[in-house]
């Protein structure tokens, strides 16, 4: 491997050689790295693992000069998310908490602080956007089922059981309380101004399931209408304070999460049939070569 290569490949952690069986060696035998390579390729000797444990010297202390130029140039985003941890600690150990007898401080509601005027003050406004609103969820709904029960692909209908069992979980565990500027509407989802979970937002989440889904299948035109109506949906429920902002960001991670998890749920599921499938057939291979044995020794009697 020449420098260039490795520089492609090599990330902040030490590059290791294939696994042991992919060299054709027995399990717990020392790994030895390149010697060519350092944090970018260049340089560097390391000792790996032997039955689990690390032997040799930390990988930091081979470091350069070179070596922490090299991250900052082409490692730009983790080193923008460390600047970012450094300046949230600073915030965060600095920042005055707010008291219990104060309405939680929301980001979002001070940037909607406008659109919500509009919405308590022109109650045809909220009414019209709550209707289209629950018109999106029903077309979230409908995509959703229909994956499974046309197309026969389970898997996001699995991804929404499983994010909307976990959501009633987390939001009976801690229930937040409604914000005091909350404007609700009849025509809402759920409809007829009944208690709902604060977090997190189903309708977010629910939406980047489909949109995943559509993804996978290559259907960008109607994934990126899901998107862009989610994110109208995101600016509506922080101007009507149907939820905080911290709902509505786990909403979006939690249909990742939960899509991904389906996912393996599936692999795992087609993993367990081969397998199945597999002994199975090997039984019946061997009932067969039996039954064979049995009868050729019954014919030479």
């Amino acid at each position: 491997m020449n420098a260039s290569a490795a520089a492609r490949t090599a990330l902040l952690s030490s590059p290791y050689k294939r696994s042991n069986k992919a060299n054709g060696e027995i399990n717990n035998v020392n790994v030895i790295g390149n010697k060519n390579i350092r944090v970018h390729g260049n340089g560097g000797f390391y000792n790996v693992f032997n039955g689990g444990v690390y032997h040799g010297k930390a990988s930091f202390m081979n470091w350069t000069l070179d070596d922490v130029v090299y991250v900052a140039r082409y490692h730009r985003i983790p080193c923008v998310f460390a600047a970012g941890l450094l300046f949230f600690m600073y915030v965060e150990y600095t920042l005055r908490m707010v008291p219990d007898s104060s309405p939680p401080f929301d980001l979002g509601f001070v940037v909607s602080r406008s659109f919500h005027r509009a919405l308590a003050s022109w109650p045809e406004l909220n009414t019209s956007l709550a209707a289209l609103n629950t018109v999106f969820v029903g077309m979230q709904t409908v995509y959703i089922l229909s994956t499974w029960l046309i197309e026969g692909r389970p898997r996001a209908t699995i991804s929404a059981l499983f994010m909307f069992t976990c959501r009633g979980i987390l939001g009976y565990s801690t229930q937040l309380p409604l914000p005091q500027e909350f404007v609700g509407s009849g025509v809402d989802f759920p409809v007829g101004n009944v208690s709902f979970f604060l977090f997190f937002s189903g309708h977010v989440a629910g939406s980047v399931i489909a949109s995943l889904d559509m993804r996978r299948m290559q259907r960008w035109e109607m994934a990126w209408l899901f998107d862009t109506l989610n994110v109208l949906q995101a600016v509506r429920l922080l101007g009507t304070r149907g939820h905080y902002t911290i709902d509505l960001a786990v909403g979006v991670g939690a249909g990742i999460l939960f899509d991904s998890l389906a996912g393996k749920y599936e692999k795992a599921k087609r993993k367990s049939e081969l397998v199945s499938g597999t002994v199975e057939e090997a039984l019946f291979k061997v009932k067969r070569r039996n039954g064979m044995t049995k009868s050729c020794t019954m014919g030479r009697q």
